[in-house]
């Protein structure tokens, strides 16, 4: 758990120096920064959406993901969740971009591969490297998200926590199943909604990316489904 909470200190950090670039910003400015940190996003996620080496599956994948998150409406329950901390930790009259912050970050820091590789080596080897480089990673993102959507990104750290952790204890467990193929695979998929959120960003749409979270699990139940078919 130690690369984890490196992790998150990283992003409580970054967003306490973000909100503090915030201050000095007006809306025309902040405005600005946001559309380009939406172009930002939309290209981290397409170079990792490229990636993919099934298409067919990423379809299915994304098919597959948004129904099972529409029946239980995962977006809803992360806006849910930003709204009820923006109550209780903002204060009246500050800007409702609180629970966009929460979401959007949640999202990116939770879906690439370094999360789920580093998290592995960080529970099975001891090794904290990887999870290390990301916290630097988030901990500059966290900066211009914070700069832009406010102290909500700070949120994001604990969703960080629950899922990085989890695979770190789990590790021993899933990752005789998490060969290289789906690791790609799973991170293309992930790619593909960091793709959404930046259109989210960008051109101030609405696309349910919380909705499509399943989808990243999909690659993980079908490799080895087809190897114990196919072999």
């Amino acid at each position: 758990m130690i690369g984890t909470l490196i992790n998150c200190a990283a992003i409580v950090a970054g967003s306490l120096l973000g909100m503090l670039f915030r201050k000095g910003m007006n809306k025309r400015i902040s405005d600005t920064v946001m559309q380009g940190v939406g172009l930002c996003v939309m290209l981290i996620g397409l170079k990792g959406a490229l990636e993919t080496k099934n298409t067919l599956l990423m379809i299915l994948s994304i098919v597959i993901g948004g129904v099972a998150g529409s029946l239980i409406d995962i977006d809803e329950k992360m806006n849910r969740l930003g709204a009820f901390a923006q109550r209780k930790l903002s204060r009246e009259g500050e800007d409702n971009t609180f629970a966009q912050g929460f979401v959007t970050a949640s999202l990116v820091y939770c879906v690439g591969a370094m999360a789920v590789v580093g998290a592995l080596d960080s529970g099975i080897r001891g090794d904290h490297s990887t999870l290390i480089a990301k916290a630097a990673l988030d901990g500059i993102t966290a900066i211009v998200f914070a700069s832009s959507l406010g102290i909500g990104v700070m949120l994001s750290a604990v969703p960080v926590l629950i899922y990085q952790g989890a695979i770190a204890l789990l590790g021993t467990a899933i990752a005789p199943l998490l060969s290289d193929i789906v690791v790609l695979e799973m991170s293309a998929v992930g790619g593909l909604l960091i793709v959404g959120i930046g259109v989210n960003m960008l051109l101030n749409e609405k696309i349910k990316v919380a909705n499509l979270l399943p989808a990243i699990l999909i690659p993980f139940i079908y490799y080895p489904l087809y190897n114990l078919i196919m072999g």
